[in-house]
């Protein structure tokens, strides 16, 4: 599957909020918005859907354990344990899990405060 073709819907995945930091009071211009880290799991056969963006969400994700697929223009990029990628402005993408075992992320993104 390819982002030519519509994403499965989210199945499969769990997170768990590890920590926030208000960013208001610590950086001018950030007021309602928050610095998150979670930790996201993807069972094997698991997506992460559908397509989405990033825009006005940046982040940064780092792999633990297991290998997660990202399609991303077309693309099927795998990233193992150590390795991770940028989520910025121009990304547009689903992930998924191909592997037998869990794969885990520590996700860390700049949020507005709900």
């Amino acid at each position: 599957m390819n982002n030519d073709q519509a994403a499965p819907e989210t199945k499969g995945v769990t997170t768990q909020l590890l920590a926030t930091v208000d960013l208001g009071p610590e950086i001018e211009g950030m007021a309602g918005r928050q610095l998150r880290m979670r930790m996201v799991t993807i069972e094997p056969g698991g997506v992460f859907g559908p397509v989405h963006d990033h825009k006005g969400r940046p982040g940064l994700v780092y792999i633990l354990q297991g290998t997660i697929t990202d399609h991303r223009n077309g693309v099927a990029t795998d990233y193992g344990p150590g390795a991770g990628w940028p989520e910025d402005r121009e990304t547009l993408h689903w992930l998924e899990n191909r592997g037998t075992v869990p794969a885990v992320e520590i996700s860390v993104d700049i949020v507005s405060q709900e």
